[in-house]
């Protein structure tokens, strides 16, 4: 197990009184908030020096309550204060490798999640190379960098017992269930009107989209945590079964339709699991996906699927919007479709490399079909193409494509080994709930492209993290 002090500890009290002290008073003196911000900045690099395992669950507590802040002219932007504390990850596990280049141990690198990754990760690199706009390509690897280092890389140094994954689980749900509560009573007050659950999320998340996706993700982890409450005390159990409950008319009352069906989707996986024929699911999908993409693809089939601007319109309730998708008469479907007809005309231009990571915004116009605008395809918030498959294809050509696709049938094959090799109920248990939360997000994302967000992708990146840690577990059981 690794150490989790790098330094000695008994300079910390004294000088974190004194900046303290000295921050408050030049707030006091300016009104800036930047002053007060300090002493928890500080505070943070110090913990990292004195337990770095503490500090990391200290980044997954702030996750959930982060917001995006934009500086430069909005030219830049991060999401605080989870960000830089990503940042001190990156550090931090730069001198933990350099004081000890084997710390990563041999399995880990071993194991095909950690493979793919790996070639997703070079494969980026090129598509970086060969980018059309060079300077957000090369901030979208660079935030890549922390991202895989905080979520995917260091937890295989964190989650080390049982406890760990209970740690993990308390330091999340505490302040997620916090926003939740606050969306839910903001959204009250504007009785939970469907054009306005925007205004109750606020600068909690980016959208409704993202919210929702974080509720249907951890909806199955809910569950799973209340099936293992068997032995705790009747009021944990009864907090824990009204978190996985409450989630339900939470992520209802999102009014995004691809959070639910992804709620579905998770227990379908989790019953495959369970009954060995996961191993189906996926290459089932991806057969009707393609035989979809050439039905519609044959003589332009899909031009008969254009919208009539008469019938076609923005709704004021939820039932009409479920009623008008099923009849492909409402303007979120139809600017859906406008965005995946550009991507898939827009890859043949680019099929290796792409246009770039983060630049299809930049060149997607020229590739649409005018008969599919709506009014709402000026794209002012220069969203992408709202599927993460052609999110890879048009930014990273044809091989990124392929190793996510791959990525998707491995973690669901590698989870359903892992599961019924485990002889441990608790292991058992986690193993299924985080398969069952990968596939949550992965059907959100394939309506949207989320991984690149900090609260839905971390989730995403740890789920495969510790699925990598599981498999380890179960082909050498720790006695505990």
């Amino acid at each position: 197990m690794q150490q989790s002090q790098i330094i000695n500890k008994d300079w910390f009290q004294p000088v974190s009184i004194t900046l303290g002290l000295l921050c408050i008073l030049l707030y006091a003196l300016t009104g800036n908030f930047l002053c007060l911000a300090t002493p928890f900045a500080f505070f943070y690099c110090a913990l990292i020096t004195i337990n770095w395992k503490t500090a990391y669950w200290l980044l997954l507590f702030c996750i959930p309550f982060s917001i995006q802040i934009w500086f430069l002219n909005e030219t830049l932007s991060t999401s605080v204060p989870d960000e830089p504390m990503m940042w001190l990850m990156l550090l931090l596990f730069g001198v933990l490798f350099a004081s000890n280049p084997k710390i990563l141990p041999e399995w880990w690198w071993r194991n095909p999640l950690v493979m793919i990754i790996l070639l997703q990760f070079l494969w980026l690199i090129v598509a970086v190379i060969y980018s059309k706009e060079l300077l957000i390509s090369v901030k979208f690897l660079l935030a890549k960098i922390w991202f895989l280092t905080s979520f995917f890389v260091l937890p295989v140094l964190i989650f080390q017992k049982k406890k760990d994954f209970r740690t993990a689980f308390i330091v999340t749900v505490i302040p997620l269930m916090g926003t939740v509560f606050v969306i839910f009573y903001r959204h009250w007050q504007l009785g939970f009107n469907f054009r306005k659950i925007e205004k109750a999320i606020n600068e909690l998340y980016y959208n409704h989209v993202d919210y929702s996706t974080i509720l249907s993700m951890f909806f199955p982890v809910a569950c799973i945590a209340f099936v293992l409450s068997r032995n705790q005390k009747w009021w944990v159990r009864g907090i824990l079964l009204f978190i996985a409950l409450f989630l339900l008319p939470a992520t209802y009352l999102t009014y995004a339709r691809a959070a639910m069906i992804a709620i579905v989707f998770a227990v379908v996986i989790g019953i495959a699991i369970r009954i060995r024929l996961v191993n189906l699911i996926m290459p089932v999908f991806y057969g009707l996906i393609t035989l979809l993409v050439v039905y519609m693809s044959r003589d332009h089939k899909y031009i008969d699927y254009r919208p009539n601007f008469e019938r076609t319109y923005m709704h004021t309730n939820f039932t009409d919007h479920m009623i008008a998708t099923f009849r492909g008469q409402d303007m979120s479907s139809m600017e859906r479709l406008y965005r995946w007809i550009a991507g898939a005309r827009m890859s043949t231009a680019n099929p290796w490399t792409g246009v770039g990571p983060n630049a299809f915004y930049y060149y997607y116009k020229p590739y649409t079909v005018t008969s599919f605008r709506t009014y709402v395809s000026r794209n002012d918030e220069h969203s992408t193409t709202h599927n993460y498959f052609l999110y890879m294809l048009v930014e990273q050509g044809w091989p990124a494509l392929i190793l996510y696709a791959i990525l998707v049938f491995v973690f669901f094959y590698q989870a359903q080994k892992v599961y019924h090799r485990f002889e441990d109920k608790f292991y058992r248990s986690v193993t299924i709930g985080i398969a069952m939360m990968f596939a949550a997000g992965f059907i959100n994302n394939f309506f949207s492209e989320l991984l690149e967000t900090h609260k839905v992708g971390s989730l995403f990146y740890l789920s495969i993290a510790l699925l990598v840690i599981l498999d380890r577990k179960s082909k050498e059981p720790i006695p505990e």
